[in-house]
């Protein structure tokens, strides 16, 4: 059995007991969640509240006892063979048949999810981090948006990559490590992951987990090589990145980057937004599933997960929504939305944004340089889109429209992924009594009112 807690604030760490018959989930345990502190225990909410978490990666289901009760799993032609199950009343969770050591860490995600707010406290989908004039920022984005990469910069001191609370005090984090997406990963574009994961050390020192990655006999790995799966992982413990803060705590946000991969290639790398923009775009988490970040995910798809993180957010979405804009009134964040995406055209057409010139944009945002900018806004998304930013040199790709060579491809596009907003907004919030103002911000709402 490994004790851990999550949570940095000891105000609100989770005691949790893991029981697992597998050495790997153990270190995994050991990476990801924090030291346990017998002085700490009593000062936290969950004191006598802890969470035994239960561990069979390899064993499995029998299908026939669970037909019709279980999902198909495509995989297999037939009913799974693995449950990953909470009972919150009981503080209990098992994960049955899933050798991914990611379902043990988002079981406890979403176990945070459910129990944070009720004593007062916002769970964020996020990474954090904080500069030297102790301003902290939150990266709120789905998988493969860029989080932890944007936010293991080494002139800023990282909190956390994934999973944070807001309370009273400020932002803490949950974890004691960083799960980060191996493929492809550039050890020039990325130094601080890739040194993490694959630094020299003793083997009983070193404890960073590589997982789902090609490795071939003799040791070498090969980060581009997709053919086990694109969602190959590398975990391990925070201390081992170049700037990190040891409290993992800090003060309330200065700043808020919301990450999306808009894979149609129409969002603007970056803009700012109001109030109720940021509202709404919380409410949507709109990004483009990309190939890695779900089972079947082969080419990029439009979704949205509300809060960037819908599934692990049991609550209903009033909850989490009415907290972040309380916190915003109270501590005036400005809010920032980043297209980590395609540029230049979809997905097939297109390419990705540079990493360079979305780490020099987001140094921007989180340094105040775009504080005092001239903005313009987005005719179709209502965005609010600079017209410079320092060190970009080519200021058309401030706005997409001049990145493509079609512009009228580019139009249809961009009203097409705005009737998808306006659709997908009516289904999930139509009659849920949003604030109209919010309402206002969605992109494609008159039409598709006047289509309706």
């Amino acid at each position: 059995m490994t004790d851990r807690v999550v949570g940095a604030d000891a105000a609100y760490a989770l005691p949790v007991h893991m029981v697992c018959d597998r050495a790997l989930h153990s270190l995994f345990a050991d990476n990801m969640f924090r030291p346990w502190v017998d002085a700490d225990i009593p000062k936290s909410c969950f004191k006598d509240r802890h969470f035994t978490l239960i561990a069979l990666p390899y064993h499995k289901l029998d299908p026939k006892r669970y037909e019709g009760r279980l999902r198909v799993d495509p995989r297999i032609g037939g009913t799974s063979t693995m449950a990953v199950v909470v009972n919150p009343s009981r503080s209990i969770g098992v994960v049955y048949g899933s050798a991914y050591c990611g379902s043990a860490k988002k079981l406890i995600f979403t176990v945070m999810n459910y129990v944070l707010p009720a004593e007062g406290i916002l769970p964020i989908h996020c990474s954090a981090n904080e500069g030297d004039k102790n301003d902290s920022a939150l990266l709120l984005g789905l998988s493969g948006t860029g989080k932890t990469t944007l936010s293991a910069d080494a002139s800023r001191a990282l909190l956390g990559d994934d999973e944070h609370g807001w309370s009273n005090d400020g932002i803490a984090n949950f974890e004691n490590g960083c799960y980060a997406k191996l493929i492809d990963l550039d050890p020039v574009n990325e130094p601080e992951i890739h040194k993490a994961c694959f630094h020299k050390d003793e083997v009983e020192k070193h404890g960073a987990i590589i997982e789902n990655a090609m490795m071939y006999p003799w040791g070498t790995f090969d980060l581009f090589d997709d053919r086990l799966t694109p969602n190959s992982r590398g975990s391990y413990p925070l201390r081992y990145l170049t700037n990190t803060k040891e409290s993992s705590t800090a003060g309330h946000p200065k700043t808020i980057l919301f990450l999306t991969a808009d894979a149609n290639g129409v969002i603007p790398p970056i803009s700012k937004l109001t109030h109720e923009q940021a509202m709404f775009w919380f409410l949507m988490g709109y990004t483009s599933k990309l190939a890695g970040t779900e089972t079947g995910i082969t080419d990029p798809v439009s979704t949205f997960s509300r809060f960037f993180g819908q599934p692990f957010m049991p609550r209903n979405p009033d909850v989490y929504a009415k907290m972040l804009g309380e916190k915003l009134d109270e501590h005036g964040s400005t809010v920032y939305l980043v297209n980590t995406g395609w540029t230049g055209g979809p997905h097939g057409v297109g390419h990705r944004m540079k990493l360079p010139l979305t780490r020099r944009m987001v140094n921007a945002a989180l340094n105040g340089e775009l504080a005092n900018a001239e903005y313009t806004q987005d005719p179709i998304f209502k965005v609010w889109v600079p017209k410079s930013v320092p060190g970009i040199e080519d200021l058309s790709i401030l706005k997409p429209v001049n990145t493509w060579k079609d512009k009228a491809a580019y139009e249809e596009r961009a009203k097409k992924l705005a009737c998808d907003f306006a659709e997908t907004y009516e289904k999930q919030y139509g009659n849920k009594g949003i604030d109209a103002s919010v309402a206002a911000e969605c992109p494609g709402r008159a039409t598709a009112d006047v289509d309706a």
